[in-house]
């Protein structure tokens, strides 16, 4: 933790942690490893929550983030957009030990975004004539067939932020803006671990990419964890 000021949303990672239940539905914020929350997902499988739903762009690497959940056989069901770079994952849902639900990536970001705007469902004409549309979700509009897309919501969001101020406004890092903005407003509760706690007032308002009102609990991150590191060295400020 760098910076100060009084934190009134603060809590110690393990308190944070335990109020996820097991059977949780979870969205992970990141994109790849950037904007994953490392820290708080360790802290989920050291606390042994099972029968977990996470709801992640990816699958992490083996033995990175989310995978390690997975490998160790506390998620049920991951709904995500690709597993491609994870072969343990893979071979996990082909043994049938792992339920897992694929959307295109911009629908994966459009059901999470009209969950958190409070919509049911949007109406697209994306993969209408694939494998990925079920004829039973195909209505036809003013003479159109279009595509029905449930919203998505989640009983928490685990995000990563660079910098969290005392009332718990949020500033990610370059791609990690990508989903956790969207996950902050489509969770019951969000739980933030921030590389930085700073006083209130010292993100930019320009800079505040989450506000205040959609997060519920923030936490140090662990900087000298090494999956940090590894991120890092991935990309740019």
């Amino acid at each position: 933790m760098t910076g100060g000021g009084a934190m009134d949303k603060y809590q110690p990672l393990a308190e944070a942690v335990a109020r996820v239940g097991d059977g949780a539905t979870v969205m992970v914020g990141g994109f790849g490893s950037p904007g994953t929350p490392f820290g708080l997902l360790a802290e989920l499988e050291r606390q042994g929550r099972r029968d977990l739903t996470i709801i992640k762009n990816d699958a992490n690497e083996a033995g990175l983030g989310v995978s390690r959940l997975i490998e160790a056989g506390q998620v049920r069901r991951l709904v995500t957009s690709h597993i491609g770079l994870n072969k343990r994952v893979i071979a996990l849902m082909n043994e049938g030990a792992l339920e897992v639900t694929f959307h295109p990536q911009g629908i994966l970001a459009e059901k999470i975004r009209c969950g958190g705007a409070g919509c049911l469902a949007f109406l697209t004409d994306i993969g209408l004539h694939s494998e990925i549309t079920d004829p039973a979700d195909v209505i036809d509009w003013r003479g159109r067939p279009a595509r029905l897309e449930a919203a998505l919501n989640a009983d928490f969001a685990l995000l990563h932020a660079e910098r969290a101020d005392g009332l718990g406004n949020l500033c990610y890092r370059a791609t990690a803006r990508n989903f956790s903005p969207l996950m902050a407003m489509a969770a019951n509760c969000v739980i933030v671990e921030a590389m930085a706690r700073v006083p209130t007032g010292a993100i930019d308002p320009e800079q505040v990419h989450s506000s205040a009102a959609f997060v519920d609990v923030v936490t140090d991150a662990d900087p000298a964890d090494p999956a940090y590191g590894l991120m890092e060295g991935r990309y740019a400020p």
